[in-house]
């Protein structure tokens, strides 16, 4: 999925040139791992060569068949007895074997310490880094599977540049080099004869790798789609089984799946096609090699051990090397489609961040004030081809609120109040016009300054799977157990926690499933209050909670708004009066502002609101008095 103002996508060959410019942060590591496989070439080169020398001298001491020089020029001591001179290469044969397992195992190691415990953390680092400095336009704009898969899945797909494309392509090249020269120097026209395949074999690899790419980027976005689902399906487990549709859930995760599996079988078909094909091409080449090679032998052009044989075993690593070519193609276009999806995240631009030299304030007063703000979610969108430009979500707002103020602000559903909020702690940036707190542009400040200095209580609380205690010292955690009792205290939060088993040390399940909502937003309460912030957001805290729990969550935002300034986003009249001034929005504009008092002396759409709820309060008191008299 794209993201919001994101750079243009970049093409195969930048995306080759940026994971270059990786691989060469772990240069050590991929030179260490490049000489054990040029090590373990020369042996086995070497080995083989010592096989047909045996063969030789077998043949010379059967037939008398006189030995002829080797291109590794070895020599073997006429004056020793036959079987010294078997036993000698025999034994010489098993200690490059018993070497060429101990560095294979040592490569494999070192192969999977570069990538897996070096590459893969580092890279997975710096995604997740990068996630927590970009604003919320990124994550409005990208669902939370298609993140996790960028994470995860896209991560070892980059890796997958470097041990098995990279590091096997230049692997693949130096053997096939020193195979090519070797086997020119026992014969140049049988070699010529044996690699005649081998032009077509690259051009094969070319199409195969232009034909799969679009696959493997149709196959990353049905994951994509595969992770969401079942991720909305876990979120949403209690509506799925109130409405009694498992059936329909498992239909729709079924379906997700399904999709998967038959896309990436059309990508198996092809890879297996592919392989086969590449292997039939190299055994055309042994085909060539039994009937010219053979002719050469019975010529006395090339001897049968040193020549022969050592020449068919190059042959057969030089076909292992070039099938592959096969696996190194596939592992390309993974890695590339993987590779443009993580650089989409790296690259992303930091819409909200400090400027250059930040102005600092440990503490501040909460003063804050709105300078004609326009807020517009897509401000880098243009329109084209007649495409409408996206409407502002805020319109030339001008609100000034003293320090330890409170603000209650009132509006429907669209109408832009969490919006305004969430443009004080700088979660958006202002299309116009700007927020100033303490008379300094927010933008200006120090954004770890501002956000310190911000308390924040949403409608539905995030806990986090970890201790009470944890939970309400996310903010600040260095607080002492005092601080986060004191706290707790302001939230009235301290005597439900004290009747748990393990009071503040007691862990939470999941977004704090264990405890019911009124003790969920005393938590947070408890969270915000412990910075002890001049602002304090509230962002509708009470809107699904019951009365009774409202009454005891009033108690604790009274302590915890005192002394502070407040903006607290409500719809019922009980929160309203609390405030020192209320500001009602309408499609993004403020419509009406001042006291309840003033409010509700003035027709609009406050009085509308206070009139509906003071008759559902009569209605609700008769009944209860027609309760009480039956």
């Amino acid at each position: 999925m794209p993201t919001v103002s994101a750079s243009p996508s970049l093409t195969n060959g930048e995306l080759i040139r940026r994971l270059f410019a990786l691989t060469w942060r772990y240069r050590g590591g991929c030179l260490k791992v490049l000489l054990i496989q040029l090590v373990l070439l020369s042996m086995g080169i070497v080995g083989l060569s010592f096989t047909g020398l045996g063969i030789d001298y077998i043949r010379h001491k059967i037939s008398g068949i006189p030995l002829t020089p080797n291109p590794l020029h070895l020599a073997l001591p006429d004056e020793w007895p036959w079987q010294h001179v078997l036993g000698m290469l025999a034994g010489l044969i098993l200690v490059l074997a018993l070497a060429r397992a101990l560095l294979n195992y040592t490569y494999f190691v070192s192969v999977n310490k570069l990538v897996q415990q070096r590459l893969v953390v580092d890279l997975r680092g710096q995604v997740y880094d990068k996630l927590q400095r970009l604003s919320f336009r990124f994550f409005d704009a990208n669902t939370t599977g298609s993140i996790i898969t960028r994470v995860t899945s896209d991560v070892q797909s980059v890796r997958m540049f470097v041990d098995q494309v990279l590091i096997q392509s230049v692997i693949m090249l130096v053997s096939l080099s020193a195979y090519i020269v070797y086997m020119a120097s026992l014969s140049p026209a049988l070699t010529l004869a044996c690699l005649a395949t081998t032009p077509v074999l690259w051009g094969l690899a070319a199409w195969f790798s232009k034909k799969i790419q679009p696959a493997y980027a149709k196959n990353r976005t049905l994951v994509e789609k595969m992770v969401q689902t079942l991720a909305e399906s876990v979120q949403g487990i209690a509506v799925t089984k109130g409405f009694g549709r498992e059936a329909e859930d498992r239909a729709r995760f079924d379906a997700a799946n399904q999709a998967c599996f038959e896309q990436q079988r059309g990508i198996f078909w092809r890879v297996s096609l592919f392989s086969p094909a590449v292997g039939f091409l190299t055994r055309v080449n042994m085909m060539v090699l039994l009937g010219y090679g053979g002719w050469l032998v019975a010529h006395d052009q090339l001897p049968l051990g040193a020549g022969l044989v050592v020449f068919a075993g190059l042959l057969e690593q030089f076909s292992g090397q070039v099938n592959n070519i096969a696996t190194i193609v596939n592992s390309v276009q993974q890695s590339l489609i993987g590779a443009r999806r993580v650089f989409e995240i790296l690259d992303a631009p930091v819409e909200v961040q400090n400027i250059a030299q930040p102005v600092r304030r440990a503490r501040l007063q909460g003063a804050v004030r709105f300078d004609h703000v326009t807020f517009t979610y897509h401000p880098l969108a243009i329109a084209t081809d007649g495409a409408a430009t996206p409407e502002p979500v805020l319109h030339d707002i001008c609100l000034d609120v003293k320090p330890g103020q409170c603000v209650a602000i009132l509006g429907a559903t669209g109408a832009g109040k969490s919006v305004l909020m969430s443009l004080i702690p700088r979660f958006y940036d202002p299309t116009s016009g700007s927020v100033l707190i303490d008379g300094i542009d927010a933008r200006r400040l120090h954004l770890d300054d501002l956000r310190r200095n911000i308390g924040l209580v949403f409608q539905e609380s995030f806990l986090f799977s970890n201790t009470i205690g944890a939970n309400i010292a996310f903010g600040h955690p260095g607080a002492t157990p005092e601080q986060i009792e004191k706290a707790a205290r302001i939230a009235a939060a301290h005597d439900f926690i004290m009747a748990l088993p393990k009071g503040y040390d007691t862990v939470l399940g999941e977004s704090g499933s264990s405890l019911s909502g009124g003790q969920r937003q005393r938590l947070a309460i408890a969270r915000a209050v412990l910075l002890e912030p001049a602002i304090l957001l509230l962002d509708d805290p009470t809107a699904a909670i019951d009365s009774e729990t409202e009454h005891e969550i009033f108690e604790a935002l009274d302590r915890a708004i005192a002394g502070r300034t407040t903006f607290i986003v409500a719809h019922r009249l009980s929160t309203l009066r609390r405030a020192d001034f209320i500001v009602v929005m309408d499609d993004g504009r403020i419509v009406q502002q001042g006291t309840h008092a003033e409010l509700m002396r003035v027709p609009g759409p406050y009085l509308r609101v206070a009139r509906l709820q003071l008759v559902d309060s009569r209605d609700l008191e008769q009944l209860k008095l027609k309760e009480g008299a039956a």
